[in-house]
C-alpha cells in the first residue's frame, strides 16, 4: 500500500483529502502537516511514498517545500494540490507527479492514485515478508523476533520498539517499517503507533470517542479518531 503525507493549512480541505485518498483502500496518510518547517521535519521521519503539497501556505509556498524535498536521500514523489492553476508549470518543472485542482474529486484522486502507482516502485505491490527486525542493543545489531513485540513507535523522531523485556531502538522511520509488516496481528492505531494486536489485554474508553489500548505491561497506547472504527472491527466490537 502507498503511503501518503498532506501538507495543507485548510483543516477541511485537509480532511478531505486524508477521506478521499484512505476511502480509495490503495493508499495509507501516515502523517499531516500546515507549515513547512514542521512539515519537512515529519515527511523526513515518516518517509512517504508521496507528498500532497498545497502552493500557498502561511509561511511560504508548496513549491519552496517540494525544492527542499527533492534534496533528501530518498526523496518522495509529489503532488500538488491547490485552488490555484497559476503555478503548474513550476509545480511540472519540479517533476511533480500530478496537478490537483480544488475543489477535490473522488474520480480525479483515484486516477492521481493510479498515475503514482504506476510511478512508484512496489507501490501497488504486496509488502515484503519479515520475521525479524534489525534493532541496536548495547552497540551491536541483534535480530528482533516480531512476535516478541508489543508495539512500535516513534518519539521525537526516533523510532523505537518495546517488548515486554526491554525498549529497543530502529534506525528507520516508522512507515518504512510498517512496509515489512504483513502479519494480519500488526496494526497502525494512531499515527505514532503500530501495535500487535495479540498483545492486546484490554480497551479503554478515551475523550472524543477515542480509546487508549492496553498492552501486557500494562503500557497504554492511544488511537487516534482516524483509526478507530477500524480498532473496533478488528475485536468485533
Amino acid at each position: 500500500m502507498m503511503t501518503a503525507f498532506i501538507v495543507e493549512d485548510e483543516p477541511l480541505a485537509r480532511q478531505e483529502l486524508v477521506f478521499l485518498l484512505e476511502n480509495s483502500g490503495e493508499v495509507e496518510v501516515v502523517g499531516e502537516g500546515s507549515t513547512l518547517t514542521k512539515s519537512y521535519e515529519a515527511i523526513r521521519n515518516t518517509a512517504p511514498d508521496v507528498v500532497f503539497l498545497d502552493i500557498e501556505l502561511a509561511e511560504g509556498t508548496g513549491l519552496q517545500l517540494a525544492e527542499k524535498l527533492q534534496q533528501l536521500p530518498n526523496s518522495p514523489s509529489f503532488v500538488f494540490a491547490t485552488a490555484y492553476d497559476d503555478y503548474a508549470l513550476q509545480a511540472f518543472e519540479l517533476h511533480a507527479a500530478d496537478y490537483l485542482l480544488k475543489p477535490f474529486d473522488e474520480q480525479r484522486i483515484n486516477q492521481c492514485i493510479h498515475k503514482l502507482q504506476r510511478m512508484i516502485p512496489g507501490a501497488s505491490e504486496p509488502k515484503t515478508p519479515i520475521k525479524k527486525l534489525p534493532v541496536i542493543e548495547n552497540e551491536r545489531i541483534s535480530l528482533l523476533d516480531i512476535q516478541s513485540i508489543l508495539y512500535i513507535t516513534t518519539q521525537s523522531g526516533k523510532t523505537q520498539i518495546k517488548t515486554l523485556q526491554k525498549l529497543f531502538h530502529l534506525n528507520e522511520p516508522l512507515a518504512s517499517v510498517e512496509k515489512k509488516l504483513t502479519v494480519s496481528s500488526f496494526m497502525r492505531v494512531h499515527r505514532s503507533y503500530i501495535v500487535h494486536l495479540e498483545h492486546v489485554t484490554a480497551l479503554e474508553p478515551w475523550f472524543n470517542s477515542t480509546y487508549n489500548l492496553v498492552m501486557e505491561d500494562g503500557s497504554k497506547v492511544p488511537v487516534s479518531r482516524t483509526y478507530v472504527r477500524e480498532v473496533k472491527e478488528r475485536f468485533g466490537l
